[in-house]
This record gives structure tokens, sequence and C-alpha cells, in this order.
């Protein structure tokens, strides 16, 4: 059977190499509750569908309206062999216990590069942060050189935020958007690193200035809390 667990993934894991982002729209906090828990019904009453999904992750929006799905794949096939066989009676079983879920689309996505504090290991996330950053048509080599300068601008940082936990950059597979899934210590920390000088997170150096403005970048980037 299908375990419930709170433990946070690993986003770096080397055998999930297809990760899949989702959002659905359910309305209210207490829509927000009964979804999460109309989810690990279906799912702790099934066998887990596929050795080759190495993690099913839910997190509730801080915006009291959206759930956001993070699942592991070992490949995008092996998710295409779950919808074909398992997720449709999973779905139907959600939609009955709570009608009118929207779901808002499905994003696929390979990890490029991640960054995390030395003591990693020893701090629980008391929030996640999704940074959804969009660019004007599919470019590969953009998305990874925006990535890159992100990464410049974090090493020259001359103030950095001490909420920040850990930061993973996810490419979408179609070469239009990075997902950045960032772990803080509290919603309150990234609120106070919003708050400071610079426009986000972000001290008002040259490198973040580059990141800011780069070449085909679509506004600031779209930022949701949620929590695990």
């Amino acid at each position: 059977m299908t375990r419930r667990t709170d433990t946070h993934p690993d986003l770096a894991r080397p055998d999930a190499s297809a990760p899949f982002f989702s959002t659905w729209r359910v309305g209210t906090p207490e829509r927000q509750r009964q979804t999460v828990d109309a989810i690990a019904r279906t799912w702790e009453i099934r066998p887990w569908p596929a050795e080759d999904l190495r993690g099913y992750h839910v997190y509730t929006g801080h915006d009291g309206s959206t759930l956001l799905h993070h699942s592991q794949w070992a490949s995008e096939q092996a998710y295409e062999a779950f919808v074909k066989t398992h997720r449709q009676e999973r779905v139907d079983e959600i939609d009955t216990a709570v009608p009118g879920i929207e779901r808002l689309g499905l994003g696929r996505y390979r990890r490029y590069r991640s960054a995390a504090r030395e003591d990693r290991a020893a701090v629980v996330p008391g929030c996640i942060v999704i940074v959804d950053i969009e660019f004007e048509g599919p470019d590969p080599d953009r998305q990874r050189a925006w990535v890159d300068a992100v990464f410049e601008a974090l090493e020259s940082e001359p103030h950095p935020h001490p909420g920040g936990i850990s930061a993973h950059f996810h490419l979408s597979t179609d070469g239009t958007r990075v997902l950045n899934y960032a772990e803080w210590e509290s919603a309150q920390a990234h609120l106070d690193a919003l708050a400071a000088p610079g426009d986000g997170v972000g001290s008002t150096t040259p490198q973040w200035e580059r990141v800011q403005n780069w070449p085909g970048l679509t506004g600031g980037g779209r930022v949701s809390r949620y929590d695990h």
C-alpha cells in the first residue's frame, strides 16, 4: 500500500530525471484541506503505481486557493505509462469527493542546478517558494545561461538573506520556462527578503541587474509560497 509521509523530497536525487509540477485551483482553505484528504485516501487505498515513480508530494498554497503537485519520475515514458493505466481512476475519485477542481496544466522539467547552505541537512524547511520564470519562445541555451547568471549573482551577493535554505532550478522541456523550487526557514523569512532593498531577493548589484533584465525575459516571474 502507499504510505503518507511528511518528509521533504530530495530534489537532487539522481534516479528522478523527470520531475513534473502542476497546480490545482480549488478555491478556499476548506477545499484545500478536503482535496488533500481526498488525494491521500485515493492513494493510500491503492498500491504504489510504479517503481519508476520516485516520489509524489502535494503542497498547500498560502493563497488559500491552490495546491502544488510535484512528482519525481525516472523518465517521461514511465509517467505516460501511469497515465494510461492508473491516473484516471485516481482523478475520478478525487473529483467525486471534491467537485469543481480546476487543473491549471502540467509542467515537464529537468533539474539543472541546485545550491544549498552547509547546514541544509539539519534544517526542516518551513516554507516552499516556487518562482516561475517565462521567456519569449523556446531557447534551451537561454534557459541555462539565465540560471548560470543567477548563480553568479548569488555567489557575489554582499548581503545574503539568512532564511534561505536551498534552491533547485528546473528547465522546462519545451525550452520556455525556468522553475526554482526554493526551501526557506519560514514564509516570513522570504517576505523579509523580498522587502529588503532591491528588486526582489538580491541586492542592487550589476549581477542581479543583469538577471532581472535578461533579454527575452517576460516580467519578473511569478512567486508562490506553499506549505508541505
